[in-house]
This record gives structure tokens, C-alpha cells and sequence, in this order.
């Protein structure tokens, strides 16, 4: 998709304007949880991680008691997870190493060093917690949304991740959730571009252009 002449710092704003207070769809009620949650919602939906919060955390309501919980205490909460083995072997692992909710990292390096955690945890959980972003979030719908706007390309995280950094200003990567939300609600698989707010400046959109059934109003193509 070719991309077009866009001022994307100046493009991106009404899209953080409307995300800026949009609370994240994992139902965390602390930094521990969400750690947790982030964890596991690795290729697995929002909605069946918060379905398994509450026995989870009943179970291991801190990282006190996760250090002191096995795989195997684990699996059972876990199983409608996706990897439940790998990620009960991932949780018990970063328990055993943090021991306690006060020794959560609070940079990408230290994140990035405990089981489970990649750049894209990472910088979801530097979000959470309100620290100044070391990246931009790229999850499923980034890679779906961003090479469709025309401000990155390709299908790599990290790759787009990088095309990111280098056209939006430190001040704007909170960029990667809104489009990460943006995704969620309009810019799905099949998107609904007519009501986007994007579409003045979207590749894809104008890639696309409306289709006038007989008699009907335009509709967009997919």
C-alpha cells in the first residue's frame, strides 16, 4: 500500500484525543493483575483472560503468594488460556523472581528480562503505570491498523514498532493504544471506514472508495 504525504504527528492527534482516557480492556484492579493478565493474554482473547482473573486471584491474590505456587496449582485456573502450561511455568517463574508487588520493574530492559514479557507486554505495563513510554504498543490490531493508515508497513512488530518511533514524537506513543482501540472498534478485520475519524488521512480508505449500490447510499468496500 503506497503511502501517502501525511504530517502524522499533526494526522495522529484527534485519534490520542479520543483514546486518551479509554481504560484498558484487561479488568486489573493493580499493577500485579495487570502484570499477570498481560501475561497471559498472549494470543488469547481480553474477555477469556477476565473471565479467569477471579479464580486466579483468589488463588494468588500478590506476587508473595504467586512465588510460593507451583505450575501445576496453576493449570487448573488456567485452562481455557491458550499455552496455560507455558505461561502457569512463565507466572510461577516471575514470582519466584520479584517475590513481591513492590519489585515490579519499571523500565523495558528489566521488563523484557522476566519470562513471558516481550517489547509489546512491556510497553502495555510501562502504560498501566503511568511511566514515561521506551516504546509504542504494536499488538494484533497495530499490525492490522497501522500498515492500513499508511504510517507504517509491513507485518513485523518490530519493524512497524520502529516506523512508529521515527515518525511520532516521544509525547505521542500512546499512539500504538489508540490505535490498538481503534482496531477494536472500528478498523476490524472488516472496517467500518465511514465513521472513522482516521479516514481523511487513511491509505486504505482511500485505496477503497465507496461503492454506490443501485439506488443505496455508498458503501465502502473491504
Amino acid at each position: 500500500m503506497k503511502k501517502r504525504a501525511v504530517n502524522w504527528p499533526e494526522a495522529i492527534q484527534p485519534l490520542l484525543d479520543k483514546y486518551e482516557h479509554a481504560p484498558h480492556p484487561l479488568h486489573a484492579k493493580n499493577l500485579y493483575q495487570f502484570m499477570v493478565m498481560v501475561v497471559l493474554a498472549a494470543q488469547t482473547t481480553d474477555a477469556i483472560v477476565n473471565q479467569a482473573a477471579p479464580g486466579l486471584f483468589k488463588a494468588v491474590p500478590d506476587m508473595k503468594a504467586l512465588s510460593a505456587a507451583t505450575p501445576e496449582s496453576l493449570i487448573p485456573l488456567l485452562t481455557k488460556v491458550r499455552n496455560f502450561r507455558n505461561k502457569a511455568k512463565w507466572l510461577t517463574a516471575i514470582g519466584r523472581e520479584l517475590k513481591t508487588d513492590d519489585r515490579i520493574p519499571r523500565s523495558m530492559a528489566a521488563l523484557t528480562h522476566l519470562p513471558g514479557i516481550g517489547r509489546k507486554s512491556a510497553n502495555v505495563l510501562l502504560r498501566q503505570a503511568g511511566l514515561p513510554p521506551e516504546g509504542i504498543v504494536v499488538d494484533v490490531h497495530v499490525l492490522r491498523v497501522a500498515p492500513r493508515l499508511g504510517i507504517a508497513s509491513g507485518e513485523d512488530a518490530t519493524k512497524i514498532e520502529k516506523e512508529l518511533m521515527a515518525v511520532l514524537p516521544p509525547r505521542q506513543w500512546d499512539a500504538g493504544m489508540a490505535m490498538s482501540f481503534l482496531g477494536r472498534e472500528i478498523c476490524r478485520p472488516a472496517p467500518e471506514c465511514s465513521r472513522c475519524l482516521m479516514n481523511a488521512v487513511c491509505a486504505f480508505y482511500h485505496s477503497n472508495p465507496p461503492v454506490r449500490p443501485r439506488g443505496g447510499k455508498p458503501k465502502k468496500s473491504t
